[in-house]
């Protein structure tokens, strides 16, 4: 796990990194007002650029849906993360993703999650962009997002401190 220190406020920050490759985007840019809105949480979003999907932090697989569209993860600095992929992906009912983690692993950032044929998924008319969202943002008094880049997986896009 990475530390940064704010200088200014003195907070412990922690860093959440890429999750897969892409563009870093706005949730606003989410067309779904569940993610937009910040009805589950705050967040960003990444426009994917390949399927495979990554732990972007240290701690624990709490919940994949069995479709393989989404994953929540128990951050090691105590953070609810939600990774959901594509919008109303749901409905493809698994075809086009693929799982490699359990509910119950203690994960490394980097370690590979889920994998989804990305092509297929365009093709078969869904709109592929990434939310990671913080459900428990409430919890974290600042939260920082690098909107704008393209990444690869790794790259810091969100910094927290409670």
């Amino acid at each position: 796990m990475s530390f940064l220190k704010n200088l200014f406020n003195n907070k412990e920050m922690f860093e959440i990194g890429a999750p897969m490759a892409g563009k870093a985007v706005s949730v606003k840019e989410v067309n779904d007002p569940t993610f937009s809105e910040d009805i589950l949480g705050k967040g960003l979003a990444i426009r994917p650029t390949d399927g495979k999907v990554f732990a972007p932090c240290d701690g624990e697989v709490d919940l994949i849906f069995e479709t393989g569209h989404a994953v929540s993860m128990m951050t090691s600095f105590g953070a609810e993360l939600l990774l959901h992929i594509g919008l109303d992906t749901v409905n493809l009912k698994g075809k086009h993703f693929a799982v490699h983690a359990n509910i119950g692993d203690q994960v490394k950032k980097g370690d590979l999650l889920l994998e989804f044929d990305l092509a297929a998924v365009v093709a078969d008319g869904y709109d592929p962009i990434a939310p990671m969202i913080i459900c428990n943002h409430h919890d974290f008094g600042t939260m920082e997002l690098k909107i704008g880049n393209t990444v690869v997986p790794g790259d810091t896009v969100m910094a927290v401190a409670k």
